[in-house]
């Protein structure tokens, strides 16, 4: 049979006392006999009763606030995708009186960032979520937050040091393990001579550079496996467009024969225009991500694969995780709770 949820009722009639008189020893709130909470304790330990303390929070009414310290975004980029999870957290976070509060700054602008955390910090939140673009300026950001006792979670990427509460996300060095593996798997040694890394130009400063452990991950299985091996790296401008098709045109005019590409980015679509004007029926190109334009390239057979996840679970989750604390304390599960990472291709991406 079933067995009988304890509530504070059950505590209050096993000790002798009010209900209130065990509501005050709980929330240690007013002043109760040393005796009455004696027998308070005594019962509680007898029933085995557990408290709702999500229940008695929501009745104190208070306010709390988790920051959320983002990229600007286009729809349909990769940050729209963890705006969206953050959204699907919201509903949860409001449950508990938790608000959720945006900060928004310019991926390519080290003083955008710099601009946008010093606002976060005056806002004084209960939490903060965040994806460490820049890893300097970031690492100085959470040295405050660990300062003031601010509890923070890492989305897309994380920093190894030893204070962040949570990380949500793939686990980078194995994403491009596996990348490289998925890349050559299929391939005779002879036909893994040069590969190419097509990457972002970002900030002037190259204080940005959010996969690089995903290229370690990379490189690494290249230099195990194919130590022979020659990897490019080409860097294209993502707000520059028509610069793209040259910067990669000029590069082949040296190295025709390469057809090993890869991006560790969420941005392979960049370079997909440039590949369709010059087919080659045995090229790989392996991106990150299901946005709309990686599936539309993927499709068109313009893209081998992707290694991809559920974007949004990533934020939702860290809303979720990090709500339970500012709420309660509760502690996460796993400290870095990894998501799964699929392999999408042309064959079965349509009900991905």
């Amino acid at each position: 049979m079933e067995q009988k949820k304890i509530t504070i009722f059950d505590v209050a009639k096993r000790a002798g006392v009010s209900k209130g008189t065990v509501d005050r020893v709980l929330h240690n709130r007013g002043e109760v006999s040393k005796k009455s909470a004696d027998k308070v304790r005594e019962a509680i330990k007898d029933l085995n009763y557990e408290p709702n303390m999500y229940a008695s929070l929501l009745a104190t009414k208070k306010n709390r606030e988790i920051a959320c310290l983002i990229p600007k975004f286009k729809a349909g980029e990769y940050w729209s995708k963890i705006y969206d999870g953050i959204v699907a957290g919201k509903e949860y976070a409001e449950t508990f009186n938790v608000e959720i509060a945006y900060f928004f700054y310019d991926q390519y602008d080290p003083d955008s960032f710099v601009e946008a955390s010093q606002k976060l910090l005056k806002s004084n939140p209960s939490g903060v979520i965040i994806p460490p673009l820049f890893r300097q300026l970031t690492s100085d950001f959470v040295m405050e937050l660990k300062e003031r006792d601010i509890p923070y979670v890492y989305v897309d990427t994380k920093l190894e040091e030893g204070s962040y509460l949570a990380y949500f996300g793939m686990p980078m060095y194995k994403s491009g393990y596996l990348c490289a593996n998925l890349l050559t798997a299929r391939r005779k040694e002879s036909e893994v001579k040069e590969i190419l890394i097509v990457r972002i130009l970002r900030d002037k400063s190259s204080l940005s550079d959010p996969t690089i452990a995903r290229r370690s991950g990379f490189i690494d299985y290249i230099d195990t496996y194919f130590p022979e091996c020659v990897v490019y790296s080409l860097f294209i401008n993502p707000q520059d467009k028509e610069s793209i098709n040259k910067t990669l045109g000029d590069f082949y005019k040296k190295h025709p024969g390469i057809k090993n590409i890869v991006m560790f980015n969420s941005r392979v679509y960049l370079i997909a225009d440039f590949l369709k004007q010059h087919p080659d029926a045995d090229r790989c190109v392996i991106g990150y991500d299901n946005l709309d334009a990686n599936m539309s390239a993927l499709r068109q057979g313009v893209v081998s694969a992707l290694l991809s996840q559920h974007t949004e679970f990533q934020s939702r989750n860290a809303v979720i995780a990090l709500t339970d604390y500012v709420v309660v304390k509760k502690q996460p599960q796993n400290r870095d709770c990894y998501m799964h990472t699929d392999i999408l291709t042309a064959l079965n991406m349509e009900n991905y």
